[in-house]
């Protein structure tokens, strides 16, 4: 009867394909009023004053927001540093920053109220890229006196790790690389548009939010609006795509300022071009210096990554420190050293994307082994076996010990694309490897409600953004209890209903919810053993739970007969409670250990048209190491999802800024996302399936993962395919036109 294992039909499946399904944009409030917002069209300005009165006379006007509506200093808010304002003050530090904000009782009002606003403003110098943010005569992005830590205060540096182990300065190689590579800013590009309606509810207030995180945004608005977390309920709906852009707090306390003051529904609908002014992946710039014996073996790896995080801090710290952690990648040097720094700029705020940090850095690890392999003649798979670690070794000292077989999974995603193998004309082989390690120290708690039928209702704080949470998790509910699928069904988002979990991310949820869902039906299972020795006067050791029913010395009960038995005819229920964590460690830089590493592998073959420099993916498979997969088919297709995503910032995407720090190419049109037509003509994804993670029948996570390789895989395989080893990323046809043509 096990459900674990089986691709089930997607919980909800014909609401998505129907359209039926009811996302934020979809909820109807008959007397909600409509926010627009106000913006200017630089990066970086002073603002001198704000002009309303002209649109505050136009019919259907009700409020127009500004700074000094807040009490002084203005709250600011953010996951972890709280250095945002609600809404711009004094100064606009990016291009997109809210000078103000038009409520009314229409779109279309509220939309020429915004634009009958006048606001003065001198255009200040700006800081728009790594080199900018580093200069001696930089201006400073955030006021000193919100920092919070005091030694870099006065620089545009808002914070640094360092990492490593061994003496990486004093090792003796036969070759010695140093090289530098840069990563792109791209936008999310949820084709969901970002909705955030706020409502009063009783002496607090109530916010329908497009967030994957609603305890965490819960938390925040809290101390924002300096009202206790029970007076704010948060309703995640449900997401058309989130990829990190959807993860944390954005206009929800400005939309529950306004809510509580009109004490009326607000509602914000934002256009696929203000999503690009919301959030974006962290370009980088990451530098490497290895060493190598001749027969491919690392002696050392130094590695110093810059990432450029915008105006304010958001969750660009995580991003950074974490995926600075495994900075080395897959691989093992036995010495090693990890220097990261996240630099603030006048650009839109950094935050999670999918990878969180590690297709950046993966990108020039995988070129360095690459280049490695050239010069020193040694295949480069055989560069990249040579350097994984094995099943039980430690990749990071004082960490989780190595967790899978990886190099199966690398041997496994090379075969898969005939390397070795000749190739026709103008085509190239690449390989990429991609790690990642879960969010430290977190909690997911699970309540399980077993109903006087057996049915099951799971009621999770998991967001469901298109992932397949809810499927996952009845099958976890419906394995734990032995009952069908059709008796389980989960409820998730509203902060009202659920317990706490503490995000929906970082590939964590199978395990970390799963393990809770696990631990609350166990709850449920003792208190039916103890309800079965109450009532059938037998022993705590003679009851057992074999298949759905309940099996006594000679007998055989369903779990309906002992239900019956303690609750008589008026019936009741049994509720479980599951709580799974991973421990802290306050001396961890991280706040808490590695729980389990997320590998996946990837292998491309492409074809270069040498006349316009068009890349071609003909080949694109991945290889998960997993674990466990709950249902085969979503992890496929997460992992496949992932690649197609990740074929955007190997060969299109990338933000554009003219030198006044101003989005060229926002929207569908300007900015490029792979489409039907550039999925490769063989697309696969495999997996590796060793029921070594900790995670329900042996899972790991899995979802972020599929992005991380795909860069490395398609960049490497373009430069076998033209001979040019690439540093940045895009490859355009104009940056491998530009490249081929400077070669010739």
């Amino acid at each position: 009867m096990t459900q674990i294992g089986k691709s089930v039909q997607r919980v909800g499946i014909e609401e998505r394909v129907t359209g039926a399904l009811k996302f934020a944009a979809d909820l109807k409030f008959a007397n909600a009023l409509q926010v627009k917002l106000v913006r200017l069209d630089v990066g970086h300005a002073r603002i001198i004053s704000i002009d309303t009165s002209e649109a505050a006379r136009l019919e259907g006007v009700r409020f127009i927001l500004t700074d000094k509506d807040f009490p002084q200093p203005i709250p600011r808010y953010g996951p972890f540093i709280y250095d945002q304002p609600i809404i711009a003050t004094g100064e606009t530090k990016f291009f997109g920053d809210p000078v103000a904000a038009v409520v009314a009782t229409t779109e279309d009002i509220a939309a020429k109220a915004a634009s009958l606003v006048k606001v003065e403003y001198e255009e200040l110098p700006g800081v728009y890229s790594i080199e900018q943010a580093l200069a001696q005569d930089a201006p400073l992005i955030q006021d000193p006196s919100i920092r919070e830590n005091p030694e870099l205060a006065h620089t545009n540096i808002l914070d640094e790790w360092k990492f490593g182990w061994g003496e990486p300065e004093n090792v003796a190689s036969d070759l010695v690389l140093e090289d530098t590579f840069t990563f792109p800013m791209t936008t999310h590009f949820a084709i969901e548009p970002h909705v955030f309606i706020a409502a009063p509810e009783h002496d607090g207030v109530c916010i329908w939010s497009t967030v994957q995180h609603p305890h965490l945004l819960q938390r925040v608005m809290a101390r924002a609006l300096k009202i206790p977390i029970a007076k704010i309920r948060i309703i995640a709906t449900e997401l058309g795509g989130g990829f990190g852009g959807k993860g944390y707090p954005k206009f929800e306390p400005m939309m529950a300022f306004l809510a509580m003051k009109l004490q009326q529904p607000v509602r914000l609908r934002l256009s696929l071009e203000e999503t690009f002014l919301l959030g974006r992946r962290n370009s980088s710039s990451i530098r490497v210096k290895a060493g190598f014996q001749k027969n491919g073996k690392l002696t050392f790896m130094q590695v110093y990554a810059d990432f450029l995080i915008g105006a304010y801090a958001n969750a660009s710290p995580r991003v950074v420190a974490k995926s600075a952690l495994v900075g080395c990648g897959a691989y093992r040097p036995p010495n090693a050293s990890i220097h990261a720094r996240a630099i603030l700029s006048h650009t839109v705020p950094g935050t999670a994307f999918r990878g969180f940090g590690a297709p950046q850095f993966m990108w020039a690890l995988d070129s360095i082994m690459d280049i490695a392999a050239d010069k020193l003649d040694v295949d480069r798979l055989k560069i990249r076996l040579s350097n994984l670690p094995k099943r039980g070794e430690l990749l990071i000292p004082d960490e989780l010990p190595v967790d899978g077989d990886w190099a199966e999974g690398l041997t496994k995603a090379a075969n898969a694309i005939g390397w070795g193998t000749p190739l026709p004309p103008n085509h190239g082989r690449g390989l990429g490897i991609g790690i990642k390690t879960p969010a430290p120290a977190t909690v997911s708690q699970a309540a399980v409600r077993f109903h006087y039928d057996g049915s099951l209702t799971v009621l999770v704080g998991t967001t469901e953004m298109g992932q397949g949470a809810r499927t996952v998790l009845a099958q976890i509910a419906a394995d734990a209890m032995r009952v069908p699928m059709e008796k389980v069904t989960v409820i998730n988002g509203d902060t009202a209903i659920v317990p706490f979990d503490s995000i929906t991310a970082s590939s964590r949820s199978t395990v970390f919810m799963g393990n809770a869902i696990s631990l609350a039906c166990k709850d449920i299972q003792k208190k039916l053993r103890e309800m079965a020795v109450e009532c059938l006067q037998v022993n705590p050791t003679d009851v057992t739970f074999v298949d759905g029913k309940i099996q006594l010395p000679g007998r055989e009960l369903e779990y309906l007969d002992i239900m019956r038995a303690y609750f008589g005819n008026v019936t009741g229920e049994i509720h479980g409670m599951g709580i799974y964590k991973e421990p802290l460690k306050p001396e961890h830089p991280l706040g808490g250990g590695v729980s389990f590493y997320e590998v996946i592998f990837a292998a491309a073959e492409v074809e270069v048209d040498k006349e316009t420099g068009f890349v071609s993916v003909k080949k694109l498979v991945t290889v998960g190491d997993i674990g466990k997969a709950i249902n085969p088919l979503l992890v496929e297709s997460q992992d496949e999802g992932g690649a197609i995503q990740g074929m955007g910032h190997s060969l299109m995407e990338h933000l554009i800024m003219d030198e006044r720090g101003r989005i060229l190419n926002l929207g569908a049109l300007d900015y490029r996302i792979p489409t039907t037509q550039d999925i490769p003509e063989e697309l696969k994804s495999l997996l590796v399936e060793n029921m070594d993670g900790p995670g329900p029948s042996g899972a790991k996570g899995t979802g972020e993962s599929g992005i991380i390789p795909i860069g490395s895989a398609i960049g490497l395989a373009t430069g076998e395919a033209t001979g040019v080893f690439f540093h940045d990323l895009p490859l355009t046809p104009e940056t491998v036109w530009k490249a081929l043509n400077q070669q010739k």
